[in-house]
């Protein structure tokens, strides 16, 4: 009998779930180039059930996804990028 429940323990399913319950925008990125932006309705062991612009429901396959980016404070928020950091250029 196949387990039906979510390994938690996972940064990616509570990643999934925080957006799923912040009601965060995500942008992904499919393999064939296809970007879809919307919000996480649902997850499933298989599917992603995103609410796009238009309100309407799209089922994206986990394994067609390339990358979901969060669309706004949601990295910042956990403060996993120094707000003062200083970056130069060297000359090539």
């Amino acid at each position: 009998m196949a387990n039906n429940q979510f390994d938690t323990s996972l940064p990616s399913i509570r990643q999934i779930q925080k957006c799923i319950k912040e009601k965060i925008t995500v942008e992904f990125r499919l393999m064939t180039g296809d970007l879809i932006t919307g919000r996480i309705f649902w997850q499933d062991h298989h599917c992603i059930c995103v609410f796009d612009g238009n309100n309407e429901q799209i089922m994206v396959w986990k394994q067609a996804i390339a990358y979901i980016k969060p669309l706004g404070d949601m990295v910042a928020e956990r403060s996993l990028v120094p707000h003062d950091v200083h970056v130069e250029v060297a000359a090539v």
